[in-house]
């Protein structure tokens, strides 16, 4: 059974969560984490999210603290997807870069700030619902954290 490890990260920008919005012609748009597989080349998980976070929104990141795993068996697989919380330092969309941007069949990702707020976070339509129900859970301690903010051209 082939084991895939994925690397995503919740994303805090001063008030602000980042997340990533996805969609499809004909489909409906949803939000996710930013983030994905872990290549060959990656020293670590931390490593996979810094790579993925700069390919998909441009973005450096500051230090990042895993909060969740989640197990999901796939056909002859499974895929262990890692949930960071890290703080967004920079974001520069024209330093996306990668096979994503490159390819029609992946629909489209943007980056979408949300408020750091229950009421903002139960509104998306952000997946998966073991994530929402975390984030949820914890997103009054995350108000509460120092934060610097994002810095964007």
């Amino acid at each position: 059974m082939r084991v895939r490890h994925k690397a995503r990260a919740v994303l805090l920008d001063g008030g602000h969560l980042v997340f990533l919005q996805r969609g499809w012609p004909g489909g409906d748009p949803y939000c996710t984490t930013v983030g994905g597989s872990v290549e060959p080349e990656d020293a670590d998980l931390e490593a996979a999210l810094r790579r993925e976070a700069l390919e998909e929104i441009g973005a450096t990141i500051g230090s990042a603290t895993e909060f969740l795993t989640l197990t999901e068996p796939r056909g002859t697989g499974t895929v262990v997807q890692h949930y960071f919380l890290a703080e967004l330092v920079a974001m520069d969309l024209d330093l996306r870069h990668g096979p994503e941007l490159d390819d029609p069949d992946t629909g489209f990702f943007e980056p979408v700030r949300v408020a750091l707020s229950r009421p903002a976070v139960a509104a998306l339509n952000l997946q998966p619902a073991e994530l929402v129900d975390y984030v949820l859970g914890h997103v009054d301690a995350w108000s509460a954290r120092p934060s610097h903010g994002v810095t964007t051209p």
